[in-house]
């Protein structure tokens, strides 16, 4: 392990397992802000990965342009049919589909992988609202 090993994420750990595994993806992520008993879907994006050189320092200098207050992204990869990144009109149709999923039920930020503000992996848990 190197000394710069010691300092990677959650994040960084996943980004890089992810491509190893099966290479190159287009990543479709929701930002959200956490608050204490809710999640707000905030915004959405996508991206390619074409190797393992991101990590969660970049990606939150890429997402502090969206003009959002965010503390929470789940990162969904998703391939071409044959394998790859997706084109432009598949990876909007994709995310629109996600957004509509998020719309009905917070828990699917869990079926991506899902990060804090500091590129902790994190898990929704449903909570009883008091009556």
């Amino acid at each position: 392990m190197s000394i710069s090993d010691a300092h990677n994420t959650d994040f960084d750990r996943w980004i890089a397992g992810e491509f190893t595994s099966s290479g190159e993806f287009t990543a479709l992520v929701i930002l959200v802000a956490i608050g204490e008993s809710k999640v707000t879907p905030l915004c959405s994006t996508y991206f390619n990965v074409i190797g393992a050189e991101i990590d969660w320092a970049g990606i939150t200098v890429l997402f502090a342009g969206s003009g959002h207050d965010w503390n929470g992204a789940s990162f969904f990869p998703v391939r071409g049919p044959t394998g790859g990144l997706l084109d432009d009109p598949s990876a909007r149709a994709h995310l629109r589909e996600l957004e509509a999923g998020l719309d009905d039920d917070r828990l699917v930020l869990n079926h991506g992988q899902f990060f804090d503000l500091w590129g902790r992996q994190l898990k929704i848990e449903e909570i009883q609202q008091l009556q």
